[in-house]
């Protein structure tokens, strides 16, 4: 691939925070133990031109994004694995290759939803699906992509590293509209407590790209009170994971330190509902 060849990326705000993940997953491709192994994603960084010096990311830091990904990836497979028939709903996929990585079966509808903008890079950076994978250029936010989504098999909506960028009134409506629509399935998405929100100064990716964040969950009952029809299948901290078994002893012992402080322990959150 030449210069020339290269695509060039012009984005800000929330989805101008999918090109630090995305680095994350590259630069974890490259290390002597990798935890997503995201070769999808290293090729996705080599036909970017852009100074992804911005992003602030480097490998010692890549485990923030790489241990979550590698979480909800192990959560989609147990969804497929009882739902081999089944649409999954990735909601503001950015240049995630989770679709990739899953490799879901001839049953599965596997709809990436984002932006126009990223939906086309998508396009250009990223394979072509199987027959049952689609592109959705849309705001997530947007109920009218949602009514051509065809309703009968058991629903999956994964929404990672998306929740905490909407409005709270936004979020919930997503939720409520997906249930409502969808009739059974599962919401999977991560979130941060109060103390998140109020510390994202503190974020250099987000603050670098001019994003803010906006929704701050602090349990399942901020859930569970808002969506009707949800009930609650697992609520962790990414310290209590089996992909966080696999950081460097430094960062385990960060964790073990902020775990003895509950608010501290659910900064960040991973939340799992039935509906």
């Amino acid at each position: 691939m030449t210069a020339d060849d290269h695509v060039r990326v012009d984005l800000t705000g929330a989805p101008q925070t999918m090109l630090a993940t995305l680095y994350a997953k590259a630069l974890d491709a490259d290390l002597a133990r990798p935890i997503l192994n995201d070769r999808w994603a290293k090729q996705a960084v080599a036909g970017i031109d852009y100074d992804w010096t911005q992003t602030t990311i480097t490998a010692r830091r890549s485990p923030a994004v790489t241990t979550r990904s590698a979480h909800f990836d192990i959560w989609v497979r147990q969804f497929l694995a009882v739902h081999p028939k089944a649409t999954v709903l990735h909601l503001g996929c950015g240049l995630d290759s989770r679709y990739f990585r899953v490799a879901p079966g001839p049953g599965v509808q596997w709809y990436d939803i984002d932006y126009p903008e990223v939906a086309e890079l998508r396009g250009r950076l990223l394979p072509a699906g199987g027959e049952g994978y689609h592109v959705v250029s849309a705001s997530v936010t947007d109920p009218a992509w949602l009514r051509d989504i065809p309703v009968g098999a058991p629903v999956l909506a994964i929404g990672e590293g998306l929740m905490m960028y909407l409005t709270e009134a936004d979020g919930l409506d997503l939720l409520n509209r997906v249930v409502g629509h969808c009739g059974t399935g599962e919401l999977q998405f991560d979130a941060f407590n109060s103390l998140g929100i109020r510390s994202q100064w503190s974020n250099s990716v987000v603050r670098r790209s001019g994003a803010t964040l906006r929704w701050a969950v602090n349990g399942p009952d901020d859930i569970l009170r808002n969506v009707p029809g949800t009930r609650l299948l697992a609520w962790v901290s990414p310290f209590d994971t089996v992909a966080f078994d696999l950081v460097r002893p430094a960062y385990r012992l960060l964790a073990n330190a902020m775990s003895r402080v509950s608010v501290l322990r659910y900064v960040a959150q991973y939340h799992r509902y039935s509906f």
